[in-house]
């Protein structure tokens, strides 16, 4: 089906013309006419399937020819990568349309954001915390509000913002159109659901959790101590010419981009502890291809979407299936292919036999020919956590027991009220 047989307005479709699509994934297939109906939505397909379009287009069809001016549609997102690119998405396909977005997120100023608020961006797409910061003044009353969207919401719920949400919604009117997007449903998200969706059309592309179709796994077997190693030898073995590489922490991010850049192999990272503007620009240089590797925590794995990604490395083996299969969709997004490598240590293979049940097949193992496996270890990339506390401890008795010396070397011996310093002169040398 072409999406002229969508029936969006035409300014859209020249918009999804402009950016080389030519007909609708099956999610926005089947959501696109449930929303333009004006019903509620529930939709669950997997990740990279094209679920922004799919919320994006039915909302922008109805905000077209209204009053501009007004905050008419809020859309929630669990990351600020994630937000940001929601609205890098919603700029495309509106571009012939006058229609405008905001992003409201953490990690960046709040005067730009409250100037967005007051002018009413027609569309707003926005983080749970940030949001309820700006609610806290009168400017952000959002009281114009029509459409809700609620993406990524299984995420949302993983990283503890469901009390968040239900604040947020407490502040809103009740929207006419409520749209709810997850990969998964566990429990909770299903309990939440039943609260805000009013008689929903539901669209479930998927009965679990599931990698897209288009990528082909392939596990490395290695020791832990070899590990950045071999993903040197496999980015120099021209088997991949761009890759977004899982770390287990934001240290390990750290120094495996550090490793990479001696090597010779252009890297950058995107983790918590980085500010918003060093985070954008890292993404921004990978779009464009400034770095072959992006280093990044799961905090990025639902907000990174780059065209043509064709591999996604993990360098940890994530604890939760469900990770696995967010991060892995960062790759064969949108019916594309892609390949996801996995560096497995023999402390790993339980967190593989999870995996392998959750998607419900067992991943393909490999070796790359020629690595020396018996090469000597590199230094390891994070000091285990007793051995940097003890560090620490010890570091810190070091400084007082320095202190101390210091002290006892200032007095005089026998005479407890030895002077410390030279004796101090009154303001303007007159007594106190």
């Amino acid at each position: 089906m072409p999406f002229l047989a969508l029936k969006l307005h035409p300014t859209l479709i020249r918009g999804v013309e402009d950016l080389g699509f030519t007909r609708p994934t099956p999610i926005q297939s089947e959501a696109i006419p449930h929303a333009l109906q004006g019903r509620d939505l529930l939709a669950c397909a997997e990740t990279g399937s094209g679920k922004t379009a799919a919320f994006l287009l039915p909302i922008l069809h109805q905000l077209i020819d209204r009053p501009r001016g007004t905050t008419r549609a809020l859309v929630i997102a669990p990351t600020r990568e994630l937000a940001l690119q929601i609205v890098d998405d919603l700029k495309g396909l509106a571009r012939h349309t006058g229609l405008e977005a905001a992003a409201v997120h953490g990690g960046v100023g709040m005067r730009p954001q409250e100037q967005a608020f007051r002018k009413g961006a027609d569309v707003i797409v926005a983080t749970p915390g940030r949001l309820l910061d700006h609610f806290q003044y009168g400017y952000a009353a959002l009281s114009g509000v029509e459409y809700l969207v609620l993406d990524e919401a299984d995420r949302m719920l993983d990283m503890g913002f469901l009390p968040d949400i239900r604040r947020v919604l407490a502040h809103i009117p009740k929207p006419k159109q409520t749209l709810f997007f997850s990969a998964t449903m566990p429990a909770q998200i299903e309990a939440l659901t039943r609260e805000i969706l009013t008689r929903p059309a539901k669209v479930a592309l998927q009965s679990r959790a599931a990698p897209a179709e288009g990528v082909v796994h392939a596990l490395y077997p290695v020791p832990a101590s070899l590990k950045g190693q071999l993903l040197v030898e496999l980015l120099k073995s021209g088997s991949m010419e761009q890759a977004l590489v899982f770390t287990r922490t934001k240290h390990r991010a750290d120094r495996l981009a550090k490793l990479l850049n001696r090597q010779g192999v252009t890297a950058d990272r995107i983790h918590g502890n980085r500010s918003q503007p060093q985070r954008t620009k890292a993404l921004a240089g990978f779009k464009a291809g400034d770095f072959r590797v992006l280093v990044a925590t799961d905090i990025a794995a639902r907000g990174i979407d780059v065209e043509a990604l064709g591999h996604v490395v993990n360098f940890d083996v994530p604890a939760v299936p469900d990770d696995y299969i967010h991060r892995v969709g960062r790759t064969a997004r949108a019916e594309a292919t892609g390949e996801a490598f996995t560096l497995v240590t023999p402390e790993d293979e339980g967190d593989v036999k999870r995996i392998e049940r959750a998607i419900g097949s067992k991943l393909p193992r490999k070796r790359l020919e020629g690595f020396g496996y018996d090469a000597a270890p590199d230094a390891p990339l994070e000091v285990p956590r007793g051995e940097r506390i003890a560090a620490i401890r010890a570091q810190r008795a070091k400084g007082r027991a320095r202190a101390a010396e210091k002290n006892n070397a200032a007095k005089k011996p026998g005479d407890g009220n030895a002077r410390k310093g030279p004796r101090r002169r009154s303001f303007g040398g007159r007594g106190r």
